[in-house]
């Protein structure tokens, strides 16, 4: 895993700015501690920040070809789970390479099929070729939006980076963000292409973008399609099977350690048992880590989104399978402090708004990066087997707009409530997110007589696969990326989304349970007690200190009131929350309060000009 940046310019000699592009790339230190590269031409600038995975000494970026027509130059990021066939394939039509990497793949397989290689990736990608033979650009990303690409056309080419950071490490970029970005960042309705920042986009997941002298262009290479379900149950349960073993298999592969994320629910705990079998047949034991609070099993009440503890379940899976497996307790204090705050914002480029998941997520990487360099997570499989509770609870599923917002449970209802009401006049956000729901729904294929509850179980799968997933994904890789861990996700498989997304909803309730399929796919991977646990998110921190935290930083930022966090948030609302009982804080107060601390960090770190009017 990597991090890239670049800049093409149809009017200028960018061998003169050497500096300035290897800044861009140098935002990505963390993404790529292992190596750095950057390629000049007078048209395009290319940076490389290298995490090595594979073939560790020849693997280097940007990586050329020269061809009688000129050179063309990759920077890559992600894994091609293929690429030993595709190699082959290559070597048949006559290619020879002259390393084992899945980058010079991709490269020799963009000279075979031009920008149609993509159909040929099977993978977690992103990547941007430049062509001297016609002077364009290709830059594109996975189908599932796994790995982040984003871009800022300029006035004679284009800025891009795997993170804003380093699109705006470029002088070119504005560092403004206005009403439309502030408006999607606090919805969560993931719209597609924003960005936050104003002038930049994100390349949608499946997306082809073309950059030359005439400008930007894009077209997508995949999408969610809908068509008919033609095997039954057994059927199904068998080849949901197959497919997540092969997938296991192949995502594997490494040549640095890897592990499995184990959190004890249904997901993690059946990449595990599918993992801990295929490393078993080569000798191997599979490796594990799992994330906890201290003290949080004894102090654990059931809330909204958690009946249980993780701990106990993560126990019977290590006590079956096996696996040399290593827990990483948190300190709430820890976890809390502003600094660590402080660089979540930085990995994120914009406020988190997700409370202590973010500091958790990332200091758990930091420790799993101590002993692997790899590790398979079990994100997509809620919003693919249907497993979060919006899915089954009839108020939420059924409501006219994103579920997981209709949901009681959710954190992600309602953000506004911090906010001056000047500044959410001008955001007007019902009626965004009303809009953003109906272009959304009206995305969604359906069967010829699809009716009824199937009707709108699509509804919602599709929402949660192309809405609410990407940002999951987004978290995930930003967290575990700041520490340079490289996290694969199997459900995110693309053979494996379109089978699932396909399936009727009576084959994946089919036993009155969330995720039947998967359920009945891998139990026999799986202790008893797992098959049989409900969903479960991401642990979040009980302890009253924590929420106690929040307050005394609130209290020092209220004793600042020039602070630019009050020209967005309402003063009144803030010293109310850090008067309530720390013990007894609801938990919206206290998301609220993560709120405002992350905002007040982010505008001091980034500086944006905030445009809310004009």
């Amino acid at each position: 895993m990597c991090g890239i940046a670049g800049w093409v310019s149809f009017s200028r000699d960018l061998t003169l700015h050497r500096d300035t592009v290897r800044a861009m790339g140098a935002t990505m230190a963390r993404r790529g501690p292992d190596d750095d590269g950057v390629w000049l031409s007078r048209q395009a600038a290319l940076a490389h920040r290298r995490l090595s995975i594979i073939d560790l000494d020849r693997g280097r970026q940007p990586m050329s070809v020269r061809t009688p027509g000129g050179e063309v130059v990759i920077v890559y990021i992600g894994e091609t789970y293929n690429f030993l066939e595709l190699r082959a394939l290559l070597e048949s039509h006559g290619h020879r390479f002259t390393t084992d990497s899945d980058t010079e793949v991709v490269l020799r397989g963009y000279l075979q099929w031009g920008p149609d290689v993509v159909h040929q990736l099977n993978g977690m990608y992103g990547f941007a070729i430049w062509d001297e033979r016609n002077a364009t650009l290709l830059m594109t990303r996975d189908r599932m939006g796994i790995k982040p690409f984003y871009y800022y056309p300029t006035a004679d080419g284009v800025l891009f980076g795997s993170e804003p950071k380093a699109i705006l490490a470029n002088s070119l970029a504005d560092r403004v963000v206005d009403a439309a970005g502030l408006r999607e960042l606090v919805s969560m309705t993931k719209a597609p292409g924003w960005a936050l920042w104003h002038g930049m986009h994100e390349i949608e997941p499946g997306t082809l973008v073309l950059v030359d002298a005439e400008g930007v262009r894009t077209r997508t290479y995949w999408k969610l399609e809908t068509h008919e379900h033609e095997h039954d149950r057994e059927e199904s349960v068998a080849h949901v099977g197959e497919l997540l073993s092969d997938i296991v298999r192949r995502q594997l592969i490494a040549d640095v350690p890897r592990c499995v994320l184990l959190s004890g629910g249904l997901d993690s705990s059946a990449i595990t048992g599918l993992a801990a079998d295929c490393l078993g047949r080569a000798g191997e034991r599979v490796r594990t880590f799992s994330v906890n609070y201290l003290g949080h099993e004894e102090r654990f009440q059931p809330d909204p989104l958690r009946d249980t503890v993780d701990a106990p379940y993560i126990r019977d899976v290590v006590d079956m399978l096996g696996p040399l497996h290593q827990e990483i307790l948190l300190d709430t204090r820890d976890v809390s402090d502003p600094e660590l705050r402080r660089a979540v914002i930085t990995a994120r480029d914009m406020p988190g708004l997700l409370g202590d998941l973010d500091p958790s997520l990332y200091l758990l990487s930091k420790a799993i990066k101590a002993e692997s360099t790899v590790a398979l997570s079990g994100e997509s499989a809620d919003e693919l087997f249907g497993g979060y509770r919006w899915f089954h609870e009839d108020e939420a599923r059924w409501a006219e707009m994103f579920p997981w917002r209709a949901f009681a449970g959710s954190l992600t209802a309602d953000r506004h409530g911090v906010f001056r009401q000047d500044v959410l006049d001008v955001l007007a956000l019902p009626g965004y997110i009303a809009d953003q729901y109906a272009t959304a729904v009206a995305g969604v294929e359906h069967l010829p007589g699809e009716t009824g509850l199937e009707r709108r179980m699509r509804t919602v799968s599709h929402l949660n696969l192309t809405r609410y997933l990407r940002m999951v994904l987004d978290r995930k890789d930003r967290m575990s990326m700041a520490a340079g861990l490289e996290v694969r996700v199997p459900f995110c498989d693309h053979r494996l989304v379109d089978y699932v997304y396909n399936a009727p909803w009576r084959l994946k309730s089919f036993d009155g349970r969330e995720k039947s399929l998967l359920r009945h796919a891998t139990k026999q991977v799986l202790p008893d007690s797992v098959v049989n646990r409900r969903k479960n998110p991401y642990p979040s921190t009980q302890d009253p200190q924590y929420a106690a935290a929040l307050q005394q930083q609130a209290k020092e930022l209220l004793a600042e009131p020039g602070s630019a966090v009050f020209d967005l948030i309402d003063h009144g609302w803030l010293s109310a929350a850090v008067e309530h009982d720390a013990e007894t804080l609801p938990r919206r107060t206290r998301a609220g309060l993560d709120q405002v601390l992350d905002l007040h960090h982010w505008l001091d770190l980034y500086r944006p000009e905030v445009r809310l009017a004009g």
